[in-house]
């Protein structure tokens, strides 16, 4: 009960002082909402009725306290470019991300866990140098190239799906999860290398460790004590680094979006930036933070699963 009260208000702080600095922001950078939606042609008092009109005129935390009491009555305002209940605008968005980020940490979890187990029993040689030369290209290669590549090879040239052009979700759910499946692949790729990486070390670590020298020395398959025992004691760093990874999976989807043309948050934060609209980026920013909070919290609970020294140090 502490630790999910713990949580909420964790919560709450973060998404307070993150919507305000975005408030803030927008109001020391030059220019507004009024000036994106007329243009700089526009005469003064066409601006100052529109900026009236959208309540532009009243003080700074006169209209962060409305945005925020809004936010916690369920009412996240009304879109200042396309005039739209800011709930019904992102809702679809929202649906093409998540599922954007599920397909992108399962492709993680999926690949690296096997290849960091069968990096760990390789030690020294050729192999494991060109394994670990390789591991450090797909490192250091940014999503977006891989994203260029990808559209290039499998959608211009082998038409397995159409670069620019992302189907409806609903109507044609098979032709969406191409684009997805392409550009979960690009955003993928790096963090299952780093995943790999940490996880050869953390378990060629635990390896060297006194329980499980005793365990090969009894007799103990080598494999088996590391299927069994060692690599459940890994995962608990590792499962904290996922954690951060599913966090950064929504970040780092903003540009492979529009490398893919995929309609989720990232490309709706884009252009409510550059347009001004408050409300829009004020509630994209809260559920990018709470996504944040909530992948911790589910990392925290999965490591106290895992290893129990954690319940019992977080009981007392």
């Amino acid at each position: 009960m502490k630790y999910a009260l713990k949580r909420i208000l964790q919560f709450m702080l973060t998404m307070v002082i993150v919507s305000f600095l975005a408030f803030l922001a927008f109001d020391l950078i030059s220019g507004d909402a009024a000036t994106a939606l007329l243009g700089t042609e526009a005469t003064e008092e066409a601006l100052a009725a529109l900026r009236e009109e959208m309540g532009l005129t009243r003080p700074l935390p006169v209209r962060y306290g409305e945005w925020l009491l809004g936010f916690f009555t369920g009412n996240l305002g009304v879109s200042y470019i396309y005039h739209q209940s800011v709930s019904e605008l992102i809702a679809p968005k929202i649906a093409v991300t998540l599922l954007l980020s599920f397909v992108s940490f399962l492709l993680i979890v999926l690949i690296s866990i096997p290849l960091g187990l069968s990096a760990a029993k390789r030690s020294g040689g050729i192999l494991e140098a060109s394994s670990s030369a390789f591991n450090q290209l797909c490192m250091a290669v940014p999503p977006f190239f891989t994203g260029m590549l990808l559209s290039y090879v499998f959608g211009i040239m082998l038409k397995w799906f159409m670069p620019g052009n992302f189907p409806d979700l609903h109507t044609d759910f098979g032709g969406a999860m191409k684009h997805i499946f392409f550009a979960a692949i690009a955003i993928a790729i790096p963090r299952i290398a780093m995943t790999v990486r940490m996880l050869k070390s953390t378990i060629q670590s635990e390896m060297r460790k006194d329980y499980v020298r005793t365990a090969i020395s009894r007799g103990n398959d080598r494999s088996a004590v590391l299927r069994v025992h060692v690599l459940k004691n890994s995962l608990v760093p590792v499962i904290s680094f996922l954690a951060q990874t599913m966090a950064e999976i929504v970040a780092g989807g903003i540009v492979v979006e529009q490398v893919f043309s995929i309609p989720g948050l990232g490309r709706m934060l884009v252009s409510s930036i550059s347009n001004r609209d408050y409300p829009v980026v004020q509630a994209i920013i809260v559920i990018l933070a709470l996504w944040v909070v909530l992948s911790g919290t589910l990392a925290d609970l999965v490591n106290q699963r895992i290893d129990p020294r954690l319940r019992l140090g977080g009981d007392r």
